[in-house]
């Protein structure tokens, strides 16, 4: 029998998936550095780093108040026996698993599995990836890190005061000291969408209007419209709205607007905060405050959270009130990026060039003592490279990063 000669020429794209990226390594550098600054920052105000996993029940997921987020799931079918394929079957019954869209879902019910080993109240952070199937753009990806903050047992405003605050910090070491945050309420939000007459699809009104900074006014008029609202109605909401921006607080009596007075006359001695009567947050487990820091260099929210008090009930009778935040990760690192953005205190990039065996051990000295001083060194062979191309080697190595090329003698 004859043999086909060759290979498989078959090729394969090397693109990422869309949505997803690689990480070269001066971007992974850069992802690091990021993460130290906000996990120092918080384990110095007492919080704990937790992990969850980046799988969670399908229930869970679906059965959130998770907003437009439960259209953006990336649902896992069953394996083995239990997939069962058959005429007529909701494809949402051959899924058991899903990949997670935030971390606040997991949290909870991390925090209802481990509550009695955990301390009361709780200060919590993640750092991990969350997955939404939603149209790639600048910004915007399937697969990204968050980078979550919460305080779960506290219902007093020190827990908003106290996120706000740490969050904020770890922001303005990073660069973002001139960063706005934005405050508003749920329950006031609600009582303007009542004394409007749309209580009853409040939640369909709160989803419009969370689009106001990305659509701009006429195209939640449109939307709302598109959803049964009376163009009468549309109008004297987005009205109200403006009209509270200008009046402030003081023309709300209730005990909400002055808790929330109190969160930004304590967070505002110490950074830029602001009433926003029109800010909403999309998820609709959100029970209270709500909170985001705006950078104008991004054009967006950098970093967004908010009270989240019934969110635990799905998995005990009790409420346990709670309240987290969430760095926008992604746009971060962007921003920086975009800033040529150098890491402070970074020591040198040496290369060591070694062209025979006996020069090695005082290769390995003279790197140890580069590392020794702060900086970073590695070893490299140009066994059998012509002497004339040396510089060539040296060249090359420079345009890579190295600030300092020895070669070995």
């Amino acid at each position: 029998m004859e043999l086909k000669k060759g290979i498989d020429t078959m090729k394969f794209s090397t693109l990422p998936p869309k949505g997803t990226f690689d990480v070269l390594p001066n971007d992974m550098e850069l992802r690091n550095y990021v993460k130290d600054v906000i996990r120092h920052t918080y384990i110095s105000r007492g919080f704990n780093e937790i992990e969850t996993p980046m799988l969670e029940n399908i229930d869970l997921m679906t059965n959130s108040d998770g907003g437009e987020n439960l259209r953006l799931i990336f649902k896992i079918l069953k394996r083995g026996e239990k997939l069962e394929l058959g005429e007529g079957v909701n494809p949402d019954d051959l899924c058991d698993l899903a990949l997670r869209f935030d971390l606040t879902l997991p949290l909870s019910r991390y925090y209802a599995k481990n509550r009695n080993e955990l301390e009361n109240p709780f200060k919590a952070f993640q750092m991990g990836y969350v997955f939404r199937a939603e149209r790639p753009q600048k910004g915007r990806y399937r697969q990204f890190i968050q980078s979550d903050i919460d305080i779960i047992g506290d219902d007093s405003i020190f827990a908003e005061i106290t996120i706000l605050k740490t969050v904020a910090l770890a922001l303005g070491k990073l660069g973002f000291s001139n960063s706005r945050i934005k405050i508003n309420d749920r329950r006031l939000l609600r009582e303007i969408i009542e004394a409007v007459g749309l209580d009853e699809i409040f939640e369909t009104v709160c989803i419009s209007l969370d689009k106001l900074d990305k659509i701009g006014e006429q195209g939640v008029k449109e939307e709302l419209i598109g959803k049964g609202v009376s163009s009468e109605k549309v109008e004297i909401l987005l009205t109200t709205l403006t009209n509270l921006k200008t009046k402030g607080l003081q023309s709300f009596d209730s005990i909400y607007a002055k808790e929330l007075a109190q969160i930004i006359e304590a967070v505002g001695r110490d950074y830029n905060i602001e009433f926003e009567p029109s800010l909403v947050r999309g998820m609709g487990y959100y029970t209270g405050p709500i909170f985001e820091i705006v950078s104008d260099e991004f054009g967006s929210s950098i970093a967004g959270g908010g009270r989240y008090d019934n969110l635990l009930t799905k998995f005990q009778k009790e409420s346990i009130p709670a309240v987290g935040m969430s760095i926008g990760f992604e746009r971060i690192i962007q921003i920086l990026k975009d800033r040529g953005f150098q890491i402070p205190g970074k020591g040198k990039k040496v290369a060591i060039l070694v062209g025979e065996y006996e020069k090695l051990e005082k290769a390995e000295e003279l790197a140890q003592k580069y590392i020794e001083e702060g900086h970073i060194a590695s070893i490299f062979s140009i066994v059998g490279v012509n002497p004339n191309k040396i510089s060539k080697k040296i060249s090359a190595f420079t345009k890579q990063g190295f600030h300092d090329v020895i070669v070995v003698q």
